[in-house]
């Protein structure tokens, strides 16, 4: 009997734990535009997290393979550069929406989360499009990465498609109506592209986004140091006004502006100044009013 219900639970976890992908058919009709791609790709942080390995040719370019300490193992992003063998060249459309969107890869296994899928996923379908447009003009780069050093992958990354049911919210982002252009395309680049939560935002015992607790900072998602809070930011006296925050993110330390341009935030600073300045005064907006 015991048997009998560990079978019956196990086929039901399975099943449960499925991949749950995007449909090719409900891809819109779009033609990638690799500038947008490449606005996307900066306050996405891509580079940042899948850099070339350390002494790797081409170090300027997505090529994957740098460790990423994560609390439960290394891991080594992939290789982005458009090489047939060992990056992106043959993903398709779907294949890439899928990876980046719902966390699966093109085999059906879950991607960890240490790809922020759970805040790509509320981009639009079409940015998300623009981003591999913008990666296939980049020099291909053949470069294998290692496998990650998870303990017991398998059974992590297939649990990962029941955390999906309470950690994976896919809706997508929704404009205030009551808010004006700009507050709107920075909430959605703080929100979806920047994926600013991910590390800002303190997570519940199940190691989802704690919303009653929207970017107020908490551990540090690598296990060591805290993420600051990004409430109040002008009312604390960090920041003069939307001005000055905007201009902290454009140019960081080298202006005067600390704990910017070193430790956590170094990465982001440096992809936020590549952003055209309207892209950054939104962002600045909008966290400016986060009370």
């Amino acid at each position: 009997m015991l048997f009998l219900v560990a079978a019956l639970g196990a086929g039901i976890g399975w099943i449960l734990s499925a991949p749950r992908p995007i449909s090719a058919a409900v891809l819109p009709a779009h033609q990638g535009d690799a500038a947008n791609g490449e606005r996307l790709y900066n306050i996405s942080g891509c580079f940042s997290c899948h850099k070339a390995a350390e002494g790797a040719p081409q170090a300027d370019l997505p090529s994957g393979g740098r460790p990423l300490k994560t609390p439960i193992g290394l891991l080594y992003p992939p290789n982005l550069t458009p090489d047939d063998a060992t990056g992106l060249g043959r993903w398709s459309e779907i294949e890439f929406v899928n990876a980046v969107q719902r966390g699966l890869s093109p085999w059906g296994t879950h991607y960890i989360p240490a790809l922020p899928y759970t805040s790509y996923a509320h981009m639009r379908v079409e940015d998300v499009l623009d981003i591999k447009a913008y990666l296939a003009t980049l020099a291909p780069v053949s470069s294998v990465v290692p496998a990650a050093d998870i303990p017991l992958s398998f059974f992590v990354r297939r649990g990962l498609g029941l955390w999906k049911w309470i950690g994976l919210d896919t809706s997508p982002f929704v404009a205030d109506s009551k808010r004006n252009e700009s507050w709107n395309r920075g909430a959605y680049l703080v929100n979806a592209p920047g994926h600013c939560g991910e590390c800002h935002t303190p997570r519940t015992i199940f190691m989802t986004s704690d919303q009653s607790r929207f970017m107020q900072g908490g551990p540090h998602p690598e296990g060591e140091g805290k993420v600051p809070s990004l409430r109040d930011l002008i009312g604390r006296g960090r920041y003069k006004d939307a001005a000055d925050l905007a201009s902290a993110l454009e140019f960081g330390e080298i202006m005067g502006y600390d704990k910017l341009s070193s430790g956590g935030m170094g990465a982001v600073q440096t992809n936020m100044s590549k952003l055209p300045k309207e892209d950054i005064a939104a962002i600045a907006e909008y966290l400016a009013e986060l009370k």
